[in-house]
């Protein structure tokens, strides 16, 4: 028996591969796979600082020799697929491959409800947990370690969201949810908003010509010399929008981070805002749960909190967010074609 996996062999270069089935606890068969447009895509470019540098996980600092070599055999992580031996529907991250040997020792499973879509669960075991630990970082932000929910940092406050690709999305969601005074988010393209608003969110255009900025701060007065967002979310890859989550910021107010910067950050200027208005920028990847929160908050506990987002939101994100299906076996065309900026997808998924 043999798998078929998604390699990118070099940059700008994928292919279909055949692989023999390694025997183990039990096997899954994918019937579906969420593309990321940021991360993922980083590896089909060759931008990827993994193929670079690599991370020293003791001093947590990249040292300059690649981490990754071609090919890079692991790609993606937002897979659903059907275990064989009981037929359960289950969330997992083994990358784009029709099938997969799970070990409950090495993957993390999670099973899906029987009332939520299968298609759904491209956001359960990774992508929703990265966006809900968002709001886990606001919520520590404020309350330390006695963080009870995750409306801890964002209920009965006013969020921005800077970026409405995926992550922006779900995570303004998990704030409209968690009882948030005001959700705005802020994106330059249009089918973007349009999509946003379309889930119930305020938007914004930070390219108009009136300064995003100054449109929120007059708005969102706390008391004098105090406006601006409580807090912003920043999930777009670009350092323009990080310099825009800094100016949203009312004085001593937080960013927190959930965007990857491939290319670094020179365009935020740290000597304006950040400097003046005693900001603070955290990063929330999935990697991490703020100290102290562990193991109360762990991954299995976030990627619930994701399937109670699914079952709120489901109909309108299958409507809005999830924009192309496509088989498998044109999938090195459309990463190429998403890669090159040739088409553009807020959410591409591959079928099995």
């Amino acid at each position: 028996m043999r798998d078929r996996n998604l390699v990118v062999t070099a940059p700008g270069k994928l292919e279909i591969v055949e692989e023999e089935v390694t025997p183990g606890p039990f096997r899954v068969r994918t019937l579906y796979s969420g593309i990321s447009a940021g991360t993922e895509l980083t590896y089909v470019k060759g931008t990827n600082p993994a193929l670079h540098a690599s991370l020293d996980p003791e001093l947590g600092l990249f040292q300059d020799r690649p981490a990754e070599a071609w090919p890079v055999t692991r790609l993606g992580y937002m897979e659903v697929g059907q275990v064989e031996e009981t037929g359960k529907v289950v969330a997992m991250t083994y990358g784009h491959r029709t099938g997969w040997t799970g070990d409950p020792l090495r993957d993390r499973v999670v099973e899906l409800p029987a009332d939520l879509d299968p298609i759904l669960g491209i956001y359960a075991a990774h992508m929703g947990p990265i966006c809900a630990n968002g709001l886990l970082h606001a919520a520590a932000d404020v309350h330390g370690t006695s963080v009870r929910g995750l409306g801890d940092g964002v209920a009965g406050r006013r969020v921005a969201v800077t970026g409405a690709g995926v992550v922006g999305l779900l995570t303004a969601l998990f704030a409209k949810v968690h009882g948030a005074a005001s959700v705005v988010v802020l994106d330059p393209t249009p089918e973007r908003r349009a999509a946003a608003e379309a889930l119930g969110l305020e938007t914004l255009d930070p390219e108009a010509a009136d300064d995003p900025a100054v449109v929120l701060k007059t708005a969102w007065r706390h008391h004098a010399g105090d406006r601006g967002a409580d807090v912003v979310f920043q999930c777009r890859g670009q350092a323009s929008a990080l310099h825009l989550a800094l100016r949203l910021l009312r004085p001593q107010g937080t960013v927190i981070d959930l965007a990857f910067y491939p290319g670094g950050a020179d365009a935020v200027r740290l000597g304006e805002e950040f400097h003046h208005n005693g900001l603070g920028v955290r990063c929330a990847q999935i990697g991490r749960v703020p100290r102290g929160l562990a193991p109360v908050w762990d991954r299995e506990r976030l990627s619930a909190e994701t399937i109670a987002l699914l079952r709120a939101y489901g109909k309108e994100i299958l409507e809005h967010v999830i924009s192309a299906v496509v088989p498998f076996d044109e999938a090195p065309e459309l990463l190429t074609d998403l890669a090159e900026r040739r088409r553009q997808e807020l959410q591409a998924v591959i079928s099995f």
